[in-house]
């Protein structure tokens, strides 16, 4: 595919990730959300370093957007700690975040970054788990637009790739699949819970 539609991806992927972020960030600001600052980081993190893998991979402008979301997530887990968001720690999200910083090892040891995405991509996908849940309970109190921008913006985020391999692909799609789930499950629990009413 010619390198500037895969640089047009990326751009869209870049606005996706902004679009879906600003409002988050502004929610913040006005002391409207206060995020959890140990769940932001560890996903800052594990993005980061999911961003360093592809780039490894040769993922190139594909790449871009996942590092552009990896800085504004650790941006958020600062403006969680200054806005005194949620800054309880529990022994769960000690061992996410041992999880995630586990995986440089498994990259510096095996010289393949595929094991660092693997590792980032499970924790990634099991920190759905609680959204999951509560998504299913209550599914008047997911935004179904924001997980809707996310998932687009991995789409183009798989189109803007340079290199398809494992580890430059399995990160963004499984973020799409777990959008998707997520989208459908509000959708449906919403229709469920209209017809209770």
């Amino acid at each position: 595919m010619d390198t500037r539609i895969k640089f047009l991806f990326s751009a869209l992927a870049i606005i996706m990730t902004l679009l879906a972020f600003i409002p988050y960030i502004r929610g913040i600001l006005e002391g409207i959300i206060r995020p959890h600052m140990f769940s932001w980081f560890i996903w800052g993190s594990t993005t980061m370093i999911v961003f360093f893998a592809q780039l490894n991979a040769q993922g190139g402008v594909g790449a871009w957007p996942i590092g552009i979301s990896g800085a504004i997530t650790i941006y958020i887990a600062s403006l969680a700690y200054r806005k005194r968001g949620d800054l309880s720690v529990t022994c769960t999200d000690w061992l996410f975040l041992i999880a995630a910083f586990s995986s440089l090892p498994f990259w510096y040891f095996t010289s393949n970054p595929l094991w660092a995405v693997v590792l980032l991509t499970t924790i990634d996908l099991l920190g759905f788990g609680p959204t999951i849940r509560k998504a299913y309970q209550y599914p008047h109190e997911e935004n179904i637009p924001f997980f809707a921008m996310f998932l687009a913006r991995n789409v183009f985020v798989l189109l803007a790739l340079e290199a398809y391999s494992l580890t430059t692909v399995l990160f963004p799609l499984s973020i799409c699949l777990a959008c998707l789930f997520l989208i459908a499950l509000v959708w449906y629990r919403r229709k469920v819970v209209e017809k209770l009413v």
